[in-house]
C-alpha cells in the first residue's frame, strides 16, 4: 500500500496529495479535493455527481402503505363492531344500579 504523504497531486504535480478520490481514484491536494454532502470528491467527479440528479426509486413501498393502511382499517373496523356487540349484549338494568 502507498504511503499517502509521498503521492502528489493529480493536478498540481509540485504540491503533496492530502485526499484520494473515491470515484475516480486520484490523489489531490487541499485546492483540488472539496466535501459535498458528507462525502469527499475532486472537482470533475463532483460535477459528474451534480450533473446526474438522483432519479427518485419508483417500488413497491407506495403499495405497501396502501396495504397496510388498508389492514388498519379492517383491524380497527372489527375492534369497534366486536366491542358494540360486546356493549349490546350488556342487559339493559345494568345501569339502573343504585348505589345507598
Amino acid at each position: 500500500m502507498t504511503d499517502i504523504l509521498h503521492l502528489r497531486c493529480f493536478n498540481h504535480a509540485a504540491r503533496e496529495a492530502v485526499a484520494r478520490c473515491p470515484q475516480c481514484g486520484q490523489t489531490f491536494c487541499r485546492e483540488c479535493i472539496t466535501e459535498h454532502e458528507g462525502r469527499v470528491a475532486c472537482a470533475r467527479c463532483l460535477a459528474a455527481l451534480v450533473r446526474s440528479p438522483k432519479k427518485p426509486r419508483i417500488g413497491t413501498l407506495p403499495l405497501l402503505n396502501g396495504i397496510a393502511c388498508l389492514v388498519s382499517f379492517f383491524l380497527l373496523w372489527a375492534v369497534f363492531y366486536y366491542l358494540g356487540k360486546a356493549l349490546l349484549l350488556l342487559p339493559s338494568d345494568f345501569h339502573d344500579v343504585v348505589f345507598r
